[in-house]
């Protein structure tokens, strides 16, 4: 419910990326009311590396463990990346989450997101449904996601790497008020 009513603010809401409690700690401190919790961030802290799908679930929930318990205030979006496996996978990624305290998980642009919003009824975090298609299929393929995403229920929409504002336009309107 914070979360929401954050989003239904005017302006944009800026999310520092944290990945352990030590940066959820810093960020808090600094002011800031949300985070979110990089599989990138904690593939590096942890790995040493990129972020390649080589992180488990376990991995990434003993991490937003440690940034809830580190900054309970903070509100935490979870990278719940593709979901770590098929339909009853996200559905548990997106259960556990919302248990656990999380604000809000992101489900990359799989065919999941139905379940992902099914999953987040019960705890009620909200789901952002991302897409990062557009450097490989075009604008026209992340826009079409990004409607099926509303359609499919999403709270939040995310397109990555936009190429110009034109775009971001076109992104904002598929999102058809919803947060993007």
């Amino acid at each position: 419910q914070r979360l929401r009513a954050l989003l239904a603010e005017p302006g944009l809401i800026v999310m520092p990326a944290v990945y352990d409690g030590l940066s959820a700690k810093l960020t808090a401190n600094a002011g800031f009311k949300t985070a979110f919790l990089s599989g990138s961030c904690v593939a590096a802290a942890r790995l040493g590396g990129p972020d390649l799908d080589l992180l488990s679930f376990g991995e990434m929930f003993d991490s937003f463990q440690m940034v809830h318990g580190a900054a309970p205030d903070l509100l935490v979006l979870a990278d719940g990346d593709h979901g770590y496996g098929n339909a009853m996978n996200v559905q548990r990624t997106v259960s556990a989450y919302g248990r656990a305290g999380a604000a809000a998980v992101l489900i990359e642009d799989k065919i999941t997101i139905r379940a992902a919003v099914e999953a987040a009824k019960d705890s009620g975090i909200l789901v952002l449904a991302r897409t990062d298609c557009r450097p490989t299929q075009g604008i026209d393929e992340a826009v079409a996601r990004i409607e099926m995403y509303v359609e499919e229920g999403a709270d939040i929409l995310f397109l990555d790497s936009p190429a110009d504002d034109a775009e971001i336009g076109r992104a904002i309107a598929a999102a058809k008020g919803r947060p993007s």
